[in-house]
């Protein structure tokens, strides 16, 4: 059943409703949030599992990637770190990411603590998201990885948004579209 103001799809073989929101006066994207939705973040970092290389640990931004992640660690048995968006008292000398999201206004910085690079360092390291649009939060975690001599496994998210679903580096279970006014 089809909702007024949003839009219906299969994740995981799960129906969802997504909000339609409004980036700018040209274009609205449909807002896919997992927070409190245990069943579809159970059901796609399953899914995603699946589809996935071998690797040894998993990076995420903080903060919409943390339940993918978790859950997929929670699965796999293998840790996850959260690159997060301020530096925190126990982080000494963290590295630092600029990044500019879609779902985000102006510039962000991502944070990976010195201890936490060390774990990087010689990994193969699966960077996770929960949807990937225009890739500046990936290219800011394959900094990450690099700046902690870590190797990237793979790239892989839930939903592959607009030009994303092109991309041959993306591991993906569904298509996303934009709606363009």
């Amino acid at each position: 059943m089809e909702k007024k103001g949003y839009y219906t799809m299969k994740i995981a073989g799960l129906e969802r409703h997504l909000p339609i929101c409004p980036v700018n006066e040209s274009l609205d994207i449909a807002g896919f949030i997992m927070f409190s939705d245990v069943e579809l973040t159970v059901a796609v970092a399953k899914e995603l599992l699946k589809k996935v290389p071998e690797f040894d640990v998993i990076l995420t931004a903080e903060s919409k990637g943390i339940p993918l992640a978790y859950e997929m660690s929670r699965q796999s048995g293998k840790n996850y770190f959260v690159a997060r968006k301020g530096k925190k008292l126990y982080m000494k000398n963290p590295a630092e990411v600029t990044v500019k999201s879609i779902t985000t206004v102006g510039e962000q910085k991502l944070y990976l603590s010195d201890d936490d690079m060390a774990l990087l360092r010689g990994k193969k390291v699966l960077i996770v998201d929960d949807v990937i649009s225009t890739g500046e939060s990936l290219i800011a975690l394959q900094k990450l990885v690099a700046a902690a001599k870590g190797e990237e496994a793979a790239l892989a998210t839930v939903l592959a948004e607009g030009d994303a679903a092109k991309r041959e580096d993306i591991i993906y279970l569904e298509y996303l579209p934009l709606f363009f006014k």
